[in-house]
């Protein structure tokens, strides 16, 4: 078996299956754009899922990736030697070209080949599908001892109606130093948690349609058969690095080194060391790709991940703002494989400073007056509405108060909290007045103006400010525009200055507004902007204002700039943790 690095094993991975025939694809984006039932791609296969349902021609059938994810739903076993929230996955692909014999093939040459990861063939099991006599008679022609083959019920991937099929995982035994009680095979055909035999593939045999109301072995045969695999890095690393945990690897080894180094204290697997180094990978990539904090979605799960890490490191002894010093040993460690981290790294330090400040405050205040509550709990409960207040007047977010009084055997009232937290809702729905309230109309001159204006606001801010920059969120009425957009520091006065005369100057220009339809994939292929792109039908409209600005967009826009007047910035402030909003008129 051969040690390697995790660069070194991404790079053989993927040149493996280019030397195969396949083309290799550039990691999606962790910010899933076309799905609404998603926040962040979780699988290699996620952004291929196009491919696969026939909605879009490949320009291969034959893919690998190496695909960055997200997945949070196991987010209280972080910290254990393989949960992780940001992991990568390697994948091979085939939509209707080759499939079981050839991706069995494929995946034994490539794990037991000295030219590769040179895996004892001793070493490896393999689980198929209870029926699947294709697979298991696949694997004994390459080789494999009828003992380390094993028939699982549970071999079978299927999520609702659709193509599904079984599937076969490759198990590393780590030998009988993990099997204190000697149950060695068992441990597989009984599917007991264990730590000797590590997972470290599985594939899948997409081949059938499944249909409610229809038995598993009367489900149709698919017309075109693909293979969907995965390989975790972390895992693989682990295992070729000859080490217990993921977190002992080189994945991790900087970013441990820098929190030892913040805390004074050696890493001895410590829990809180283990989810500060999960944490901050996570938010760096997502910050990278463009996530912000927020309260709902994709920012509120960022904002839930720095909240735990800030607690854990202060639980270590760490004084102060720490997190976004640990975000060079990130980027120092995955700078290789993805070069955007080096160049947005000091957006993303600066997006993470403003709000560990932020929260800094809330977690004195808040913690305090829950210890509080705590300590003065007879029934082993926090009520909804003390819950609510901690929220409401402190700021402290309820999943933490649940996290906190948890590790204090103390229950939250959650439901209670609801219930409040309802009511405040209501209340403010009720009471809201004046503020700029209003919204985008579909007709009327000024309106339309003001909508045209936007797009040239967020086209000069990418050249003034950063490229980086991206609308977050607008309100139009026939008066005034309000802009949000990401950025992690107040507008300087120089700035605010050459925003405005940049979008003057292409008024004056006189910039002729143009619209074409077209695919929403396509309408991204270009170059095309968007907020909130799931929220878009299949075929979009593109308007292009000269060669400055091009917008997926429903309009409405005028016909050219000239038409606009001036633009006047009134008000540049703050709108929430990494994004500023403007105010601005045309005169």
């Amino acid at each position: 078996m051969r040690a390697m690095n995790s660069n070194e094993i991404r790079e053989t991975y993927l040149n493996f299956f280019k030397e195969h025939g396949h083309t290799i694809m550039p990691s999606a984006s962790l910010l899933v754009l076309n799905d609404p039932t998603l926040l962040w791609n979780n699988a290699g296969v996620t952004p291929l899922k196009k491919y696969f349902d026939g909605s879009m021609i490949p320009v291969n059938k034959r893919l690998t990736s190496c695909q960055k994810c997200i997945r949070t739903n196991d987010i209280e076993s972080v910290g254990d030697d393989t949960h992780h929230t940001f992991f990568e996955m390697l994948g091979n692909f085939s939509i209707g070209d080759y499939f079981k014999d050839e991706a069995i093939e494929m995946a034994y040459e490539l794990l037991t080949s000295d030219k590769y990861f040179g895996f004892p063939k001793e070493k490896l099991y393999f689980t198929v599908y209870e029926s699947d006599d294709d697979a298991y008679n696949k694997w004994l022609s390459l080789g494999v001892d009828e003992s380390h083959i094993v028939r699982l019920e549970s071999n079978f991937w299927e999520i609702g109606e659709g193509p599904c099929g079984p599937d076969s995982e490759i198990f590393y035994d780590r030998g009988e130093e993990f099997d204190k009680e000697g149950l060695g095979v068992r441990l597989l055909k009984e599917e007991i948690d264990n730590m000797r035999y590590v997972e470290i593939w599985n594939n899948v045999f997409s081949q059938f349609n499944s249909k409610e109301g229809v038995k598993r072995e009367d489900y149709k045969e698919l017309p075109s058969k693909n293979i969907d695999t995965g390989m975790g890095l972390e895992r693989m690393t682990c295992v070729l690095q000859g080490v217990t945990s993921s977190y002992d690897t080189d994945l991790f080894k900087k970013i441990i080194g820098k929190i030892e180094e913040l805390s004074g204290k050696k890493y001895h697997n410590q829990k809180e060391i283990r989810i500060i180094a999960d944490h901050i990978r996570t938010l760096t990539f997502a910050i990278c790709d463009g996530a912000v904090f927020s309260n709902e979605g994709r920012g509120y799960v960022i904002r839930r991940l720095l909240r735990r890490a800030v607690r854990f490191g202060h639980d270590l002894g760490i004084e102060g703002n720490f997190m976004e010093l640990i975000v060079p040993s990130v980027v120092e460690t995955m700078k290789s494989y993805y070069p955007e981290l080096l160049e947005k790294e000091e957006y993303i330090k600066g997006i993470i400073r403003k709000e560990e400040e932020l929260f800094q405050k809330t977690l004195l205040s808040g913690e305090k007056k829950l210890n509080e509550l705590i300590k003065n709990s007879t029934d082993k409960v926090i009520s909804g509405e003390d819950a609510f207040k901690l929220y409401d007047t402190y700021g402290f977010p309820i999943e933490l108060t649940v996290e906190l009084a948890h590790e204090k055997n103390i229950d939250v009232d959650i439901d209670g909290f609801n219930e409040k937290f309802k009511e405040h809702q209501e209340k403010s729905r009720a009471g809201a007045t004046g503020k700029f309230k209003g919204g985008l109309a579909s007709n009327g001159e000024m309106e339309t103006k003001y909508h045209t204006a936007t797009h040239l606001l967020n086209a000069a801010l990418k050249v003034v400010v950063d490229k980086n920059v991206h609308q977050k969120g607008s309100n139009i009425t026939a008066e005034r525009m309000r802009f949000d957009f990401s950025c992690d520091h107040k507008l300087t006065d120089e700035e605010k200055l050459k925003t405005e005369e940049l979008v003057n100057k292409w008024i004056r220009e006189g910039l002729t507004v143009t619209k074409e339809e077209m695919k929403k994939e396509d309408a991204v292929k270009s170059g095309a902007e968007c907020m909130f792109l799931e929220k878009y039908p299949d075929i979009v409209t593109v308007y292009s204002i000269g060669d400055v600005s091009k917008e997926l967009c429903g309009g409405p826009h005028v016909e050219n700039t000239k038409v606009l007047g001036t633009f006047k910035i009134k008000k540049e402030e703050a709108s929430s943790a990494g994004v500023r909003r403007i105010k601005a008129v045309l005169e």
